[in-house]
């Protein structure tokens, strides 16, 4: 049991403390010299521990409680009599001073610090982006000019998962947009009697914008989310870490080979989608009665090298961006169970995003230049 007595003389107030202050006792006690200390506010708190038996880490958090509040109202608190091996007890939980809640900010001041901290993230974000390019367009035409440097083996093995594993989804995907394209064009031209310039749509939408754009949305989302996650792993496992530390450059020995892929991969995944997108219309076309011969003719007279060029000048873009984007989510990986897979979701998401700027930065391009 523990009893507690109040004593108020001219705003001091002595509190006696008796019997045994444990985790079954000190709750009897602690409400109630709790609220009688908020409503005398006494400039000096006695507390009279001399009757103190026992006190365990309970009693020394209701001390050290009492001890608060009167500190932080910048009032007096002493203690007398204690028994040496408790105030070493209180010495060790102190906490030292508790910093008080602090006070909530108006909706004007809290719009004004997440602005803050926002610009504050997205300049941060857009530095390493610059970082990292700068890093790039000094390396990688440096290792490219230096064959003997680049690692060739895994050079090749990252090409061939990003490009050759990836033929199949993209010539399916090619076949069908350019069967549905060929539909859905037929239906508008039919209206007007023009069926065979089916062919002249597509083949030319093919070339100059969806065949690229597509293939790049397939890379991102299945190759640059790929060299996300592998570095993005390294980078957790301390790997990136290990290779700094040997002399090894992380952009030289992971960005450079995966982006020399992503560089030789895009424009022969684009040929595929181009090739099975014209299968996909040619067989929507021959289903309307055109022979094969006249859809050959038409496309040879709709569609010209330049078209053919300017779409695939686009994907070496699109590919060297794509691995790029990739490489850097992958070395900014955090720690934690889920950095990766946020990783690799940045990554296709940024990737995804970039891609549709830079094709509508070569559309006006393309407008004011001709081709």
């Amino acid at each position: 049991m523990a009893n507690a007595d109040y004593q108020l003389d001219k705003g001091k107030l002595k509190l006696a403390i008796q019997g045994r202050l444990d985790a079954d006792s000190v709750s009897q006690i602690w409400s109630d010299s709790i609220k009688t200390l908020s409503d005398i506010k006494p400039s000096l708190l006695e507390v009279d521990a001399t009757c103190i038996e026992y006190c365990d880490g309970a009693g020394a958090a209701f001390l050290l409680q009492l001890k608060q509040r009167q500190e932080n109202k910048n009032r007096q608190f002493l203690i007398k009599g204690l028994k040496e091996e408790f105030a070493q007890l209180i010495e060790i939980f102190d906490p030292g001073q508790i910093r008080e809640d602090l006070p909530e900010h108006s909706s004007l001041t809290r719009i004004m610090k997440n602005t803050g901290i926002g610009c504050c993230h997205a300049w941060s974000v857009f530095k390493a982006q610059i970082t990292f390019l700068g890093e790039l367009v000094i390396k990688f035409p440096a290792t490219v000019l230096t064959p003997g440097t680049l690692r060739w083996g895994d050079t090749f093995l990252i090409a061939q998962k990003s490009g050759a594993e990836a033929v199949g989804i993209t010539c399916m995907l090619g076949f069908l947009i350019g069967l549905i394209l060929a539909f859905q064009s037929a239906v508008a031209m039919k209206q007007f009697g023009a069926q065979i310039y089916v062919a002249d749509l597509v083949v030319l939408s093919l070339f100059r914008e969806l065949g690229p754009l597509i293939t790049a949305i397939i890379f991102a989302s299945r190759s640059g989310s790929a060299y996300a996650a592998e570095v993005g792993t390294m980078k957790v496992n301390e790997e990136i870490d290990a290779l700094v530390t040997m002399g090894i450059d992380p952009v030289t020995f992971l960005a450079v080979p995966r982006m020399l892929s992503g560089l030789v991969v895009m424009p022969l995944l684009t040929m595929f989608n181009h090739l099975f997108g014209l299968m996909g219309s040619a067989l929507v076309m021959l289903a309307m009665g055109f022979p094969l011969v006249t859809y050959l003719t038409r496309i040879r007279e709709a569609a010209s090298l330049g078209d053919l060029a300017g779409g695939m000048v686009k994907t070496l873009v699109f590919g060297l961006m794509i691995s790029g984007i990739g490489c850097l989510k992958g070395l900014q990986t955090g720690t934690g169970a889920s950095a990766v897979g946020d990783s690799a979701t940045k990554a296709v998401v940024s990737s995804i995003i970039a891609v549709v700027v830079v094709d509508g930065i070569f559309a006006v391009i393309y407008y004011y230049v001709g081709v």
